[in-house]
């Protein structure tokens, strides 16, 4: 470039002020030529991290996407002084660099949008060894601050998305002008040929409530959503790698900790700033939130088991031993199943995380009369036991049986 600008006519001082170079570097380069510069190899010594390479090596090899954060944090617990940037580039020693795809960088102004997406993850749970089960991190990022918060579900119905709304929105203290979604099915059902976007309606008249719309992004661009796609492979690296979780709310615990004290305190690659602080900034911009909270109704029909259950998401939930009918109406809230019988409520419950729970309400129960309980503890006849007695026994039985018959005295 140097060269090129010389050969345009330029001087040494226009060359200088046009590259933020220093003149002397300019001179030079003009004296050189095409040459191009040679860098000998850096002086062998000593470095800090050596006396933790052998821990490096392992977790490198067990968990290849730890990040350089998590490692740093780990060894310095363990007596490494050395800097962020020393390690990561001792880090390069040891694994070859993660090829980096560049993309187009937009911001948007404070309270505006946040992004909401999905991503699976794959757990182990240590109270059931050796059952994978498959999870899902819903995730909502300011699009200004950076601000995370996220909580794992077992699924991805419309009911789980609601409830994940309605939570991120009271943690955050706030609402953003617009909600960023890709083609999920709980938030776009389908576009016209026209471009116009058909959104849930439920999902719609949620956010109508909060102030707040939902924007779908392009079609087989889900990059748009950079801001929420990207933090996953963070949480997947950070967080989730290398740590054992009992269930799925020892899991959220873990991540909810994670969260508050590391993702939100840490200083943004990308903004170079405090997330929590810059989130304090953005705060203010954010739609207050209404005065009642939102109640969210989804009305279904549910068949009665022979045991007074009825499933919903998955899960069974009681119903009281009065009910007539084997069909009622379920509705499903925000936090709570509401059964109804002919337009009266029957049975309320809080909404079970995950699948394969049973709730029985004691007060669905009738108690057993004792005197009931008392027939159910005798033993029936069929369990009673049987006398063993001689043969002569029966064939004294057999002759008064006979005489009787016969009209004849039986001698006692």
């Amino acid at each position: 470039m140097i060269l090129e600008l010389r050969r345009q006519g330029l001087g040494v001082s226009a060359i200088a002020r046009q590259t933020g170079l220093d003149r002397k570097t300019v001179r030079k380069y003009l004296e050189r030529g095409l040459e191009a510069p040679v860098y000998g190899p850096r002086e062998p010594g000593d470095r800090l991290a050596d006396r933790f390479q052998s821990y490096l090596s392992e977790r490198l090899e067990a968990f290849p996407g730890l990040s350089v954060r998590r490692l740093h944090r780990e060894i310095k617990a363990m007596g490494y002084e050395g800097a962020y940037s020393t390690l990561s580039e001792y880090l390069r020693l040891i694994r070859p660099p993660v090829p980096r795809q560049f993309e187009r960088r937009f911001e948007t102004p404070a309270g505006k949008q946040a992004q909401v997406d999905f991503a699976e993850f794959q757990v182990e749970f240590t109270c059931e060894p050796g059952v994978v089960r498959k999870v899902w991190l819903f995730s909502m990022v300011l699009g200004h601050s950076r601000w995370l918060w996220g909580r794992f579900c077992p699924n991805q119905t419309l009911e789980t998305v609601m409830r994940c709304h309605i939570a991120a929105f009271g943690m955050m203290g706030g609402v953003c002008t617009e909600i960023l979604y890709d083609r999920m099915k709980t938030a776009v059902i389908g576009e016209d040929t026209a471009g116009v976007v058909t959104y849930n309606a439920s999902l719609v008249a949620l956010l109508a409530h909060y102030g707040s719309a939902p924007r779908a992004c392009q079609p087989y661009r889900a990059k748009t959503k950079g801001k929420v796609e990207r933090p996953f492979r963070y949480i997947r690296q950070d967080f989730f790698l290398g740590r054992s979780f009992r269930d799925m709310e020892d899991l959220n615990a873990q991540f909810e900790e994670w969260r508050t004290t590391i993702a939100n305190t840490r200083e943004h690659a990308t903004t170079k700033r405090i997330v929590d602080e810059h989130f304090a900034e953005e705060a203010p911009y954010l739609l207050a939130l209404p005065a009642h909270p939102y109640e969210a109704v989804l009305t279904v029909e549910r068949r009665i088991s022979q045991d007074g259950m009825v499933a919903v998401g998955g899960n069974q939930y009681s119903v009281p031993d009065t009910t007539r009918r084997r069909i009622v109406e379920v509705q499903n809230h925000p936090v709570e199943v509401r059964i109804f019988e002919d337009g009266a409520l029957i049975a309320i419950h809080p909404v079970l995380e995950g699948k394969n729970q049973r709730r029985i309400d004691p007060s669905h129960r009738k108690p057993i009369p004792l005197a009931r309980r008392a027939v159910q503890l005798l033993p029936s006849p069929a369990d009673a036991p049987v006398a063993r007695r001689p043969l002569t026994f029966y064939e004294a039985v057999g002759r008064r049986l006979a005489e009787a018959h016969e009209g004849r005295p039986c001698p006692l």
